[in-house]
């Protein structure tokens, strides 16, 4: 099976970005001196949809050293850089992508990846696991689980087996804690306001700054966006989180109230239709709208083109529409990821925190695919959520104190002291 690529000279350049961040990534750098003398995956095909960048390069290349073949897309046509994908694949991974795909072109490189037939599937979104149970079942008669990266593929999952509709055991990396207390809050918080501003070179400082969800990845925006002087506010369903914003010290409205009042909008619910076209009628002139939820359904980008009046492209990844009231707003990167589709996603020391587990999710799904049932989905076992813990303060050079045995022996009892 040969490499889809846009351009295979590429390489060096994307070698080059691979090579920085393997110097800046030292947990999978520790796991690969593991896995190049134990071998886990020897023997297997592991098919990867992640958003195709350095860091992502960065895990395949370990899993290879662990043994596997490893067949990688990516999970964004906008996050997929076209250097990196030409490094990965002059390093032995067989690559089907290329940056800009059309959707037909996406939905191509997504089957192409899935021809190796795998046995392990590390999925970001859900979108090879929903091909392997609709569209392509018989390429998945070999696969004895996988392991799902982010929130939105999580609900997809958790929907499918309450279905009773999934076929595989699916590991959710993205609920471990060392995942979403990390790269949701600290990762999302950092690389989604690098998006925006080096896309628009406007202050954020003085701005108010429009939060749509306060799960980990909206603490993680609204955090920064407090840190670099803007007003936040918070828009929530959840009743809870509402009130957590306040008691961070947000303000809190319904969108239909915070729409007239926000400069720069973000939304990350992993929900659909949060920002409507009537909600747009609403917007100040000059509002910027961006996603960072894993779909470009969040902000209603159909809805937007059909109601403006106007539209053009006034700077790299900034689309500005004119509104039946005369009103101009604008849309980041097409309402995909900020962070990835105008940027280069979340640090490489957050992303070898999750790498890492993902990377340890799988080497569990080989250990365990006979222990795991055929539709379950599998919580990252705590001892490797403590595992990747450790590893990192290691890497940081730090240590920790233990429990006594009388200590634990407190703990459990309830005799008191």
């Amino acid at each position: 099976m040969k490499s889809i690529l846009r351009d295979p000279s590429l390489a060096p350049s994307g070698m080059d970005k691979i090579n920085w961040v393997r110097a800046h990534m030292p947990l999978l750098n520790l796991l690969e001196k593991r896995f190049e003398a134990e071998k886990p995956f020897s023997g297997l095909r592991v098919a990867m949809s992640i958003h195709l960048e350095a860091k992502t390069a960065r895990l395949a290349l370990l899993m290879k050293a662990g043994g596997a073949e490893m067949y990688v897309t990516g999970s964004n046509p906008l996050s997929t850089q076209d250097d990196v994908a030409a490094g990965l694949a002059s390093e032995g991974v067989t690559v089907c992508a290329w940056h800009g795909a059309s959707d037909q072109e996406y939905h191509d490189h997504l089957v192409a990846t899935l021809k190796c037939k795998p046995h392990i599937v590390i999925d970001d979104g859900g979108d090879l696991v929903h091909i392997l149970h609709e569209e392509r079942p018989d390429l998945a008669e070999c696969v004895m689980g996988g392991c799902e990266e982010t929130t939105t593929g999580v609900l997809r999952l958790r929907a499918r087996a309450q279905g009773g509709q999934l076929n595989f055991p699916m590991v959710c990396v993205n609920d471990a804690q060392m995942k979403f207390m990390f790269d949701n809050r600290y990762g999302t918080g950092q690389s989604v306001w690098d998006g925006i501003m080096r896309t628009t070179n406007l202050i954020v400082a003085g701005k108010r700054v429009v939060v749509a969800g306060y799960g980990w990845c909206g603490k993680g925006v609204s955090m920064r966006a407090r840190a670099l002087g803007a007003q936040v506010i918070i828009c929530e369903v959840n009743p809870v989180r509402a009130v957590e914003a306040v008691m961070d010290g947000f303000d809190v409205y319904p969108m239909d109230e915070a729409a007239a009042l926000g400069d720069i909008f973000v939304t990350v619910t992993g929900c659909k239709d949060v920002i409507t076209p009537a909600h747009m009628m609403k917007m100040k002139e000059g509002a910027i709208l961006c996603n960072a939820g894993h779909f470009d359904v969040e902000v209603a980008v159909a809805g937007l083109r059909e109601l403006a009046v106007e539209h053009k492209t006034v700077r790299n990844n900034i689309e500005g529409y004119r509104l039946p009231n005369g009103k101009t707003i604008y849309l980041l990167a097409e309402g995909r990821l900020v962070n990835l589709a105008a940027g280069d996603g979340h640090p490489a020391e957050i992303m070898d925190i999750s790498f890492a587990l993902q990377a340890l999710s799988a080497e569990y799904v080989r250990k365990h695919a006979h222990l795991l049932s055929r539709n379950q989905v599998v919580e990252v076992p705590a001892e490797i959520d403590a595992q990747v813990a450790r590893m990192k303060l290691q890497t940081l050079g730090l240590k920790i104190d233990a429990l006594s045995e009388a200590q634990k022996q407190y703990l459990s009892g309830w005799e008191g002291a």
